[in-house]
């Protein structure tokens, strides 16, 4: 059958066929379209390995990603599930909320982002409330739907404002103005939002983002203190001087709850909580731009969106629900599979109404039990046992799959639910299980049991990357709301969507009994078609290996804990000797997760993690899930290979690839944990490498190339070395360690420094068993100071007294077996010399345990004397052994056994002393063979109790009586030991006294007592326990008489307060005479109520002897109720008052017809019903006189019946009438309908169902309805009139229609209304003209005629054909002899009096062309009002307007200067005009609106376009006062509209201005671009050219009343450059020297222009700052360089910073301060502990004014009076200075930085640092010795 014959898959066709005879993988392709995935049918053989068949299949099938599997026939597996029982939890899900929600976004974020948006980018506020049909519109939605669609241009341009709107309300109704209103208002208040929002995207992706790490240069570490400051010695290695203060961290990640690399913290803006760049999901390797938000902000808790949990229902509960859900979209019809999934998606979409189902999904099998048998649950009894058996070990048992033979999964210990346990579904229709992978991207398996079908979409996993594309393309703002939305099985999006975007998507429809597979990394989701129950398991074979690297590597992206360790699935399976099939993809994955380890673990070494040490050993090494891995605290992923750990975060650890993020501490402070060695993971990958050893020999030499950590190498104290080197470095000082005397600090020391090779591969092997000789060495040498230490604290104390000595303070001592263990040795590991000592403690130990074995050798003649000598022995000695707690056991016993019996004997209290505890001393005595004196007393005790027991024994075994009892008791009274016969025995005579005493009670005055039942009751249980005493009493036969005596009294009560059948009082009569209880009030009672019964009896049979009237029988019933007997006849008198009672109950209805008469029809009285009434009434033992009147009732009811069936005879012949045109048919009609309307109301009268009456209301009704229509034939009815005629004959009853005068007139009828409808006008043009002829033509064939009417349809006709004569003529016309006018008449009359026909359409056509021409000329020219001649009049302005502008652009060619005005272009000199000194052209005062006197010097003046270019400021086109101030008409819209114009019929006068206007603005454009392309290649450093023709170009373009988008923008980017240059000349040839910031920010300022690089000035900017950045990168080293540089060279560096072009303040400030100089040493300041001065604010140096502590008041030397002794004092200046002594300065910040306790109180204490020159002077004696020590 090869690979389960599969059958035609390509082509979609699939043998079976399901019950709706449609293809079963193909019944779903109607309505989407969508391809089938395969299905398969293994044969017996095939089936029986599931793993097997799967991965024969799997080379077809996994290009599908999804496949089903149909079971052979015989594979029947029973439901184990007690479905009456079964309750399981349920989710809500909204179905219509799967693919059409809105993002779960927080409008407050939202407004908060488009409020700074408001400010920052357009300079104004948000509108408090924008509203939206009364209510107010949420913006955050509105955006969030348009971004969904593609924006507001695609939403406009695909017309979705009525997706958007259901978006934003989803209960409001669709209206085209609400769409449109959406419209305007997006575009009013989110275009701009939208178009910034979109260009912050774009700089995301082109990496335009904030720099990651901060200079940590002197200026960051001064503004930020809390940090460490750091700076770099002469090695260029940092060095850390000191914490300025202690860290307090400002903002804590979120994730990591780490505040360290504040760096790399990135802050939301709306909440201040911060996320480390690394902790994000998925993480971010830049700052983003702009404002950034975290998802808890973005996302609001009101709009979030999920299966929401319902309740616990039953199966029964919930199949109801099912079918509520199913009657309520379809009713109870069939539905066909294609119309529910069409249905299904247009719910996904959002274009129903809203949907809420219920799921049960993702139920526990472990919990709430399986659909398979499983060998744990028990058998239900409807199961043979050996079927459940058969599928309890079946491997397609869903609970076995994960542990077959051939899955890695078999090594999992975890039950992980829906991996390892499989899960359950019970499913509705429209119940639907989302897009998604499986955990780890697993097979899965999904089994069928029961119920509807399910129908299931794959995507293959070579196409998941295109279906993750289109989901984020389709769905953005679910994406930007929650990045990680595939992992939330919440989103569905249509097939239909991914195949419009070439992503293949197949379909596959599951029925009971079938599996479906589903491939790895295979999308797939579904929905179910109705009540269903299914089954579903992960699996792995060794072909998933490959995928799980990629789904754990998925899960290390979004910062997913994972279900499992793949790296530990990988190494347990790789230990178990998997297969060969396993092999290949185990090598492979494993040899990868070693190259990664490897190449990490390197890394850590180079970078300076050089300790290591082994992660804990695992119970059970052999399975996976143990024990719980610890996790990364950044990307939460399971670390059991490798991690990385800090001693100050104990609690927190990371992966290899984040431990740069762990802390801040330095590298050695960090710790590697690692479970495997290289060499033991490398092992692992060769173990499963089934090649020849050659193989093996290649790959662990290339663990030795230069890769590998033997070519290894980093810097140690200044030199590079090799891993290996190092490690050999390790091992000879190893060697030379076992040779020197022990000491453990030296061990601890070498071990520790061992650490940076263990974790590496093979080639460490020397280093580790090195390692472990230390560590035994160590042990041993350890283990042998502990003992002696134990030894010795226990010899302290051997003075301690026996008594307090226990066995567990014994046991503290060192156990012998240690000493041996530890000396017995060929040779010591280590040079341990007080290993001899011990050596003496062995030997005492031997010799005291041969001496302890001889003496209990003779045990039975030792005394309690010779022990305690022994024992004292044995606690001398500090060494342990077995026989001393040997002896401290037999010494212990015998001191608390003769205690014990010395306390039993002395006991004096009653039974204190139990009779078993003194047998069980006897036992230990026996026991002990030691001699002592107690043995005596308590064997005679003893004796004692034997006796007593034995006696006690005999007397229970026979008959006891009280006396023999008694005797015995009296004996023992008193004794001590406490016997259990004897106590029994107290017992019995207890109970039996108690017994007699409560007989005797009861029979006192026991006849005299009411509570009579309670006596029976007391005296049962006193004679039941009478018979249950051991002791033999004389009273029970006494009990048993009056027990009987009570319960006659208790029948005899009974009788007389309920009643009782005759014969048992009777036989209770006769028992009191037996019980002599006659003379008693109750038997008196009896006996008077047993007479009054016997007379009842007899007057009743007398009246059932004859025919009696109704009252008799009723006395007779009243007075029984008297008589507390149960009478024998009163049920037959009863059964005959009732058949009366019943008989005239049912004759009322027609006896008094009126009263029913308002009754229903299916109330009406029957005649079958009187007729039986008639039949009882002579079977009635009761005389009544309406058994008469009945009969008279159905007499009446028959004439009735006659009278009826001849009307109805008589309107059928009617209606079958052949002559329908004879004029007295109406009045006939007439009268019958009159006669038959009284026949109904007589029969109505009498309330009862005739059997003719349906046919004769229906006979009536159609009669009706045909003298109605007839009454049309004179009149001109109306449409509604004609109408409702039709309405009330389709309603009429079927029995009649088909009669011919009924057919004849609702023919005509028709006919009627068909006319009608072509004459009038409202409906006219619905027609055509031969529509008209052809109901003309039908009207004059029917049988009944309408002429008024038809009159009415010819005229109509007549007036069409001579408005298609009237169109002929007018089209015939040229198109210049045309006129609107003749073609708007043409469309009015068309309106009126036409057919539809091409000609009306024509017209129509060519009228609907020209309003829209004009329409959008009034839009894009904008003329003040809608009229024509205003349209003409804009145009001839516009042109005028181009006429100037063009002649501003010619006569600028020119020289000559313009005599006109240069707005008006009127001539000037007979106006008072301004003249521009600059550009030479004239204005009118009124032209620029300007109020200047005659007598004003105008000189000077100046225009607003000169003032603008040579200022700097960036005009933008438009702004001056030659502006237009109506809006102007764009050129493209109005070339369009020429071209447009072509397709018109006529000819117009705007058509030839409009020509006009676009050859002059073309020409205009043509002019402005020679212009701007000019200024835009000009780089000279001369800028009068380049601002006269800008001057002429935006003159122009003010002028012209026509714009040009793309010539406006060029023109704006030239006058932006022109504006940089001005800007960039008056910065360079300004007076003050510009910031090395100007010079940045106007460099920056002119990339965003695109200034050409060969510019003059961008040359002169860039040689400035690069000279200005490598003079201040100069300044800033020598300002902290500690005096390293002489002071000349620093005066040098400040005179080069003041003869640069630039400003430098706080740079030269710095070398200033680093210029001054402190100290009679005359050094700049460094870290050394410094005073100053109280009288001259001079600081100096402790050790060069000879002091050791910071005096409170110092004066310096130079203030003090005797300064001739300094000068001498050996203290300032040391001796070896003088002789070339080279001092080394220590390099340390500004006293002003310093924070030291003792340098912050220098600090309070000091004054201005200013001195005069007078005190210098006197310290000038000391100047040699300075000039000494700087040379």
């Amino acid at each position: 059958m090869g690979k389960g014959k599969t059958r035609a898959v390509e082509k979609g066709v699939i043998g079976q066929q399901n019950a709706l005879g449609v293809g079963t993988s193909s019944s779903l392709n109607g309505s989407l379209d969508i391809p089938s995935g395969p299905v398969y049918y293994p044969n017996e053989e095939e089936f029986k390995d599931p793993l097997s068949y799967i991965y024969k299949i799997r080379p077809e099938a996994e290009k599908y990603g999804i496949c089903k599997i149909v079971p052979p026939e015989s594979w029947k597996p029973p439901f184990a599930l007690d479905l009456d029982s079964f309750t399981f939890p349920t989710k809500t899900q909204a179905i219509h909320q799967l693919q059409a929600r809105v993002a779960s976004c927080d409008s407050k974020t939202f407004n908060l982002e488009y409020c700074r948006f408001l400010t920052e980018q357009q300079g104004k506020k948000a509108k408090k409330r924008v509203l939206f049909e009364g209510e107010e519109l949420d913006l955050c939605k509105l955006f969030n739907a348009v971004k969904r669609f593609g924006g507001y241009d695609k939403v406009v341009e695909e017309k979705k404002w009525g997706e958007v709107f259901r978006f934003v309300n989803s209960s409001g109704k669709i209206r085209q103005c609400a769409k449109h209103v959406l419209c305007q208002l997006y575009r009013e208040h989110l275009y701009d939002y939208e178009e910034y929002y979109n260009k912050l995207n774009k700089v995301k992706k082109k990496n335009l983002k904030r720099r990651l790490q901060l200079d940590k240069n002197f200026s960051m570490e001064n503004e930020c203190p809390t940090s460490k400051r750091r700076r770099k010695n002469n090695e260029n290695e940092r060095l850390e001087v000191q914490k300025v203060e202690k860290e307090e961290h400002d903002q804590i990640c979120e994730q990591c709850e780490s505040g360290l690399h504040e760096e790399v913290m990135l802050l939301c803006d709306r909440c201040n909580k911060g996320w480390h760049l690394y902790c994000l999901s998925p993480p971010l390797k830049q700052v983003p731009p702009g404002n950034w938000y975290c998802l808890d902000c973005l996302n609001s808790e009101k709009d979030s969106f999920g299966f929401v949990p319902g309740k616990n229902l039953s199966l029964d509960a919930f199949r109801r629900m099912a079918d509520r859900t199913r009657k309520k979209w379809f009713g109870s019809a069939s539905t066909s599979r294609v119309q529910l999934e069409k249905k299904f998606w247009e719910i996904v979409e959002g274009s129903i109404a809203e949907v809420e189902v219920m799921y049960g999904s993702d139920l526990d099998t472990s919990v709430l039990g399986s659909g398979f048998p499983r060998i744990s649950d028990s058998r239900p009894s409807s199961i043979e046992p050996d079927i459940w058996d058969e599928y309890c070990s079946s491997p397609w048992n869903l609970n076995n799959l994960p542990k077959l033979q051939g899955s890695v999964l078999r090594t999992v210990h975890q039950n992980i639910t829906g991996v390892m346990v499989p899960w359950l579904y019970i499913g509705m229709l429209f119940s639907s299980f989302c897009w998604h992978v499986e955990d780890h991207c697993f097979y899965s398996m999904n089994y069928h049991h029961w119920g509807e079908p399910k129908c299931w979409y794959s995507v293959p996993a070579d196409e998941a990357d295109a279906f993750e594309k289109v989901m984020r393309k389709s769905l953005p703002d679910l994406f930007d709301a929650q990045p990680d939305l595939l992992f939330q099985l919440v989103t569905m999006l249509s097939p239909s969507v991914l195949q419009k975007h070439n992503v293949p998507v197949y379909s596959i429809l599951q029925e009971p009994g079938n599996f479906i597979i589903t491939f790895p990394r295979s999308y797939h989701a579904g929905f179910n078609f109705g009540l269903n129950c299914a089954e579903a398991v992960n699996f792995a074979p060794a072909d998933w290996l490959p995928y799980g690297g990629f789904g754990a590597n998925l899960y290390k992206i979004y910062h997913k804990t994972p279900v499992l360790s793949h790296e530990e699935l990988l190494c347990v399976v790789a230990k178990n000797n998997y297969d060969s099939e396993v092999s290949p993809y185990l090598r492979k994955e494993l040899l990868r997760v070693y190259i990664e380890e490897r190449t990490w673990r390197e890394k850590l070494w180079k970078n300076g993690v050089v300790n290591s040490k082994p992660m804990p050993l695992r119970e059970k090494p052999d399975f996976v899930g143990t024990e719980e891995d610890p996790t990364c605290i950044i990307c939460q992923q399971l670390l059991y290979l490798s991690a990385v750990a800090c001693n100050c975060r104990p609690t927190a650890l990371v992966c290899l690839e984040h431990w740069q993020h762990i802390c801040e501490c330095k590298p050695n402070k960090h710790t590697l944990l690692y479970r495997l060695t290289l060499g033991k993971l490398g092992d692992l990958a060769r173990i499963n490498d089934k090649e020849s050893m050659e193989a093996a020999a290649r790959s662990r030499k290339q663990e030795s190339s230069p890769g590998s950590s033997a070519g290894l190498s980093r810097k140690v104290k200044g030199v590079f070395k090799t891993h290996s080197e190092l490690a050999e470095e390790w091992l000879r000082k190893a060697c030379k360690i076992f040779q020197m005397p022990y000491s453990v600090d030296v061990y601890d020391s070498t071990l520790k420094e061992a650490e940076q090779f263990l974790w590496a591969g093979s080639e460490m092997n020397s280093v580790r068993g090195m390692a472990k000789r230390l560590v035994k060495a160590r042990d041993w040498a350890e283990s042998v100071r502990d003992c002696l230490s134990k030894a010795d604290t226990w010899i302290s104390q051997h003075n301690r007294k026996v008594k307090n000595v226990s066995i567990e303070n014994l046991k503290e001592r060192v156990t012998l077996e240690r000493v041996n263990k530890l000396l017995d040795l060929d040779s010591f590991p280590c040079n341990e010399s007080s290993h001899l000592k011990l050596k003496g403690f062995q030997m005492e130990a031997r010799l005291l345990i041969q001496e302890i074995g001889s003496t209990l050798l003779v045990c039975s003649k030792v005394t309690m004397a010779d022990l305690e000598m022994m024992f004292s022995k044995m606690i001398k000695l500090p060494i342990h052994t077995k026989e001393s707690e040997r002896l401290y056991q037999i010494f212990s016993s015998a001191k608390v056994w003769a205690r014990t019996v010395r306390r039993c004997t002395s006991e004096r209290s009653h039974a204190s002393v139990e009779a078993n505890f003194l047998f069980e001393l006897k036992a230990e005595m026996k026991d002990l063979q030691i001699q002592l004196p107690e043995g005596e007393i308590l064997l005679d005790l003893v004796k004692q109790v034997e006796s007593c027991r034995s006696r006690c024994n005999h007397l229970l075994k026979g008959p006891i009586t009280m006396k023999e009892v008694k005797q015995i008791l009296d004996e023992f009274d008193g004794f001590t030991v406490n016997i259990e016969e004897l106590n029994l025995l107290r017992q019995y005579h207890a109970e039996t006294i108690a017994w007699v005493t409560r007989v005797n009670n009861v029979l006192m005055n026991i006849h005299e007592r009411e509570d009579q039942e309670f006596v029976v009751d007391e005296l049962t249980n006193i004679y039941k326990d009478g018979l249950s005493l051991k002791i033999e009493v004389e009273d029970l036969p006494r009990i048993d008489n009056e027990l009987q005596r009570a319960s006659w009294r208790v029948q005899a009560q009974k009788a007389l307060s309920c009643k009782m059948p005759m014969d048992c009082v009777q036989a209770l009569m006769q028992s009191a005479t037996i019980l002599q209880i006659d003379q008693e009030k109750l038997f008196t009672d009896i006996s008077g109520v047993c007479s009054s019964a016997v007379s009842w009896e007899k007057r009743a049979k007398q009246l059932l002897a004859c025919e009696a009237e109704m009252p008799e029988f009723e006395d007779i019933l009243r007075s029984s109720e008297d008589i507390c007997v149960i009478l024998p006849s009163l049920n037959e008198v009863k059964d005959i008052v009732s058949a009366a009672t019943a008989f005239l109950n049912k004759s009322k209805p027609f006896l008094f017809p009126n009263l029913i008469i308002s009754r229903p029809s299916n109330a009406l009285l029957r005649v079958d019903t009187l007729k039986d009434l008639v039949s009882e009434s002579e079977l009635l033992k009761v005389s009544l006189t309406e058994r008469f009147t009945i009969r008279n009732v159905l007499k009446r009811f028959i004439e009735l019946e006659q009278d009826a069936c001849s009307l109805l005879h008589e309107a059928e012949n009617l209606l079958n009438i052949e002559n329908r045109a004879s004029p007295c048919l109406v009045l006939k009609l007439e009268r019958q309908v009159y006669f038959m309307k009284a026949c109904i109301e007589a029969g109505q009268s009498l309330a009862f169902d005739f059997g003719v009456i349906p046919n004769f209301l229906n006979a009536c009704s159609t009669l009706n309805w045909c003298f109605k229509a007839l009454s049309f034939c004179g009149v001109i009815p109306e449409m509604e009139e004609v109408e409702t005629s039709l309405d009330n004959a389709g309603n009429l009853p079927m029995t009649y229609l088909s009669s011919p005068l009924f057919t004849s007139l609702v023919d005509g009828i028709n006919s009627l209304k068909k006319c009608l409808a072509i004459a009038r006008n409202c409906q006219r043009r619905q027609f055509k003209f031969v529509d008209a002829e052809e109901a003309l033509k039908q009207a004059q064939k029917q049988c009944v005629a309408f002429p008024l009417v038809e009159n009415q349809l010819q005229q109509v006709i007549q007036k069409h054909s001579l408005w298609l004569e009237q169109a002929f003529n007018f089209f015939s016309l040229d198109s210049r002899s045309r006129s609107l006018a003749m073609l708007l008449k043409l469309k009015e009359l068309g309106s009126s009096d036409t057919f539809n026909c091409a000609e009306l359409d024509r017209v129509f056509s060519e009228a609907h062309k020209l309003e829209i021409w004009i329409q959008k000329c009034w839009d894009y020219i904008r003329p003040s009002a809608g009229d024509s001649n205003q349209l003409l009049s804009r145009l001839t302005e516009v042109e005028a307007s181009l006429d100037r502008s063009l002649n501003i652009y010619m006569k600028s060619k020119c020289a000559e200067a313009r005599a006109s005005c240069t707005f008006c272009f009127a001539d000037v000199e007979d106006q008072t005009f301004h003249t521009c000194y600059i550009c030479k052209d004239r204005f009118h005062l009124h032209c620029l609106g300007q109020s200047v006197s005659v007598g004003e010097d105008l000189a000077c003046y100046e225009c607003t376009y000169c003032i603008s270019l040579t200022t700097g400021k960036i005009p933008k086109s438009g702004f001056g006062p030659l502006r237009i101030q109506q809006t102007c008409p764009e050129l493209s819209n109005l070339s369009e509209l020429l071209s447009n114009a072509e397709d018109l019929c006529l000819w117009t006068d705007e058509r030839s201005r409009l020509h006009q206007v676009v050859e002059k603005a073309t020409e205009c454009q043509a002019c402005l671009s020679e212009i701007v392309e000019f200024a835009l290649a000009y780089i000279d450093d001369n800028l009068e050219p380049v601002m006269r023709k800008l001057s002429v170009a935006l003159k122009a373009v003010d002028l012209a009343s026509v714009s040009c988008s793309q010539g406006n923008s060029r023109l704006d980017l030239a006058l932006a450059r022109n504006s940089w240059k001005i800007r960039a000349q008056k910065l360079l040839g300004g007076s003050l020297k510009p910031t090395i910031q100007q010079i940045q920010r106007l460099l920056k300022e002119g990339r965003t222009v695109n200034i050409p690089l060969e510019d003059c000035f961008s040359l002169r900017l860039t040689k400035a700052k690069n000279d200005g950045n490598h003079w201040v990168e100069k300044a800033k080293k020598v300002s902290i360089d500690g005096g390293a540089l002489g002071l000349d060279k620093v005066f040098e560096l400040i005179a080069e910073g003041k003869n640069l072009p630039l400003q430098f303040d706080k740079e030269l400030a710095l070398l200033r301060e680093r210029s001054m100089l402190y100290c009679i040493c005359r050094r700049p300041y460094d870290q050394r502990p410094m005073v100053a001065c109280d009288k001259c604010d001079e600081w100096y140096h402790f050790d060069c004014v000879n002091l050791a502590t910071a005096p409170k008041v110092y004066i310096c030397p130079a203030c003090d009076l005797q300064v001739e002794e300094y000068p001498c004092s050996p203290l300032l200046v040391p001796q070896d200075r003088s002789s070339g002594y080279k001092f080394v300065e220590p390099q340390t910040p500004s006293p002003r930085n310093r924070s030291s306790g003792l340098e912050q109180s220098f600090r309070r204490s000091r004054k201005p640092m200013r001195r005069v020159a007078r005190k210098r002077l006197e310290l000038g004696s000391l100047s040699p010795f300075i000039y000494a020590l700087n040379s």
